[in-house]
């Protein structure tokens, strides 16, 4: 029995935030650490093109890789199966450090 609860880290499209919100409740509420994306852009932001610079997109990238060396396990949201570029990398980055992943949607 471990000395601590699980810790889950959510991956996926930040497009995906409230079902990324959903999982996160859920889990906690089941006794789980959650760690997962941080910075999500609203709709209307991401219409307004308001985004990211290139130079923060690679810090958050390189961060969430630190948050799935913190987990015992992975947990992709991935709505209708969808799977981008970023979590793909996500992804191979769990399964290249021996971390267990699994979707919420069949792949």
């Amino acid at each position: 029995m471990p000395d601590r609860p699980e810790i889950v880290c959510i991956c996926g499209s930040t497009r995906f935030v409230d079902e990324m919100s959903t999982a996160n409740c859920d889990l906690t509420f089941a006794g789980v650490i959650v760690v997962a994306p941080g910075v999500f852009l609203s709709a209307e932001e991401r219409e307004a093109d308001k985004s990211i610079t290139n130079e923060q997109k690679t810090a958050l990238d390189a961060l969430h890789l630190r948050k799935i060396d913190l987990a015992d396990r992975v947990l992709v949201v991935n709505p209708g199966g969808y799977i981008g570029e970023s979590t793909s990398r996500e992804i191979a980055y769990a399964h290249a450090t021996g971390k267990p992943v699994s979707f919420t949607d069949p792949v």
